[in-house]
């Protein structure tokens, strides 16, 4: 992997990491604000805590070496949580509220697509 893949996977990585654990202490703590707008978005207000929680685990699960499958899994939710996100907020025509899960999206994608060989699932070809 070239120095510049790992400054990129590195800098897409860490700025999404503060993003998610960010929006999961909001999520956890419990701020009427948040419950009112997931009442607006058509979702349960425990789904903020169900939210919260799988953030956390899958910041976890993409910083600690090792373990390249729950990393998959936790990229994977972070993708489905974010394109979630945006498309609840565009269909309730909230804009403000498109940009950061964009973004997020953005960076799940960038630090996804540049992690390291070793940070990937190793399949075997059969030639």
């Amino acid at each position: 992997m070239s120095k510049r893949n790992k400054i990129i996977y590195w800098i897409a990585t860490i700025w999404l990491s503060l993003g998610m654990v960010s929006t999961a202490i909001v999520q956890l703590i419990p701020m009427e604000e948040e419950a009112e707008k997931m009442k607006v978005l058509g979702y349960p207000s425990y789904f903020l805590t169900i939210l919260g929680v799988w953030k956390l685990l899958g910041v976890v699960a993409v910083l600690v070496p090792k373990f390249p499958v729950l990393k998959e899994w936790a990229y994977a939710g972070f993708f489905f949580a974010m394109t979630g996100a945006a498309i609840s907020h565009m269909v309730m025509s909230d804009p403000m509220g498109v940009f950061p899960s964009l973004l997020l999206l953005l960076l799940t994608i960038v630090s996804w697509y540049f992690r390291p060989a070793a940070r990937k699932i190793v399949t075997l070809s059969h030639n």
